[in-house]
Order: C-alpha cells, then sequence, then structure tokens
C-alpha cells in the first residue's frame, strides 16, 4: 500500500457511512453525494425514500439539480415518501385536497362572520340612533308632573351630591 492509499483508507474510515450507504451495504466515500442529506442517525427517512423512489432514481435526481436547491429536493422527496406510504393511493395529493377543504371551510366561516359583524354593527348604529334621539328630551324637563316626585328632587339637589334628605322617606304613607 502506498502513501496515498493509506491516507485515502484512513478518511474513509474516519468517515462515518452515511444512513443510505449503511442500508445499501456500501462504501460511503468523502464524495458521497446521499451523506449530506441522509446521515447516519436519521436511517428512516432514507428507508422510506428507498422505498418509494428507489436509491438510483434518488442520485439521479440530486445529480440533475444544481447543488443550491437540493436539500430542498431531498426534504420534498422524505415528505412525499412519508405521504405515499402513509396513503398509498393518494399521497401528497391526499394531504393537498384535505388542506383545500380545510381552507373552504374557514373562507365560509370568514365569510358568515364577516356578515355577522356587518350586521352587529347595524344593529350598533340603530341603538346609539334610538338612544341619541331619546336624549333630545331635557332630561331636567318636568316629564312627569306629581308634587312628590318635584319634592324629592328639589330636596335632594339642595342637600348637595350623594345624600337623600332626611324627610324623603318620612312616614307619609
Amino acid at each position: 500500500m502506498g502513501m496515498d492509499s493509506q491516507a485515502q483508507a484512513r478518511n474513509v474510515r474516519a468517515h462515518p457511512p452515511c444512513s443510505a450507504c449503511r442500508i445499501l451495504r456500501r462504501r460511503c466515500d468523502v464524495n458521497c453525494i446521499l451523506a449530506p442529506f441522509f446521515p447516519a442517525e436519521e436511517a428512516e427517512n432514507f428507508v422510506r425514500v428507498h422505498k418509494v423512489f428507489g436509491a438510483s432514481n434518488v442520485i439521479k435526481m440530486l445529480q440533475m439539480v444544481d447543488e443550491s436547491r437540493r436539500e430542498d429536493t431531498v426534504k420534498s422527496m422524505v415528505y412525499e415518501a412519508h405521504t405515499r406510504l402513509k396513503d398509498p393511493v393518494y399521497g401528497c395529493t391526499g394531504a393537498i385536497f384535505y388542506l383545500q377543504k380545510h381552507v373552504k371551510e374557514l373562507e365560509q366561516q370568514l365569510q358568515s362572520a364577516r356578515a355577522e359583524a356587518t350586521e352587529l354593527r347595524g344593529q350598533r348604529e340603530q341603538l346609539l340612533k334610538a338612544f341619541m334621539d331619546a336624549h333630545l328630551v331635557d332630561p331636567f324637563s318636568p316629564v312627569i308632573n306629581d308634587s312628590v316626585f318635584d319634592h324629592f328632587f328639589v330636596d335632594a339637589a339642595a342637600a348637595g351630591p350623594c345624600s337623600v334628605p332626611a324627610n324623603s322617606y318620612s312616614s307619609t304613607m
């Protein structure tokens, strides 16, 4: 063994195999295209992706994509594989349909809430108008011509705030 091959062998041994190479039972070198996206701790992700897409197709897809987009590509493949295994018939489409249905229901609820808010604003305006119309009458004008009430209010005004005249509850009953 030459110096270069010994250094290369140490490099391979120092680099732990990614989950893809471990599952495929092959040697994982430093240039492994799958290693950055499928670390040894996340073997389940590669198992799902491998089961749905196949390892060679995953490698081909990653080679076709720019390096800057590979992480997003792998995240998408992991999600698609997970949903396909969870729902073999619809996969991601089932999740999309469910979310679209949920959005429509929420839009209907929002429309209903807006209509209710508009109705409540109208009721509030009517109540405010009725309240203001009721208070256009002078609150100090004698609406009731009853000497008992007149006497009570005159005595109360003379006594000052927060006091009730002593003779207002006299034994005249």
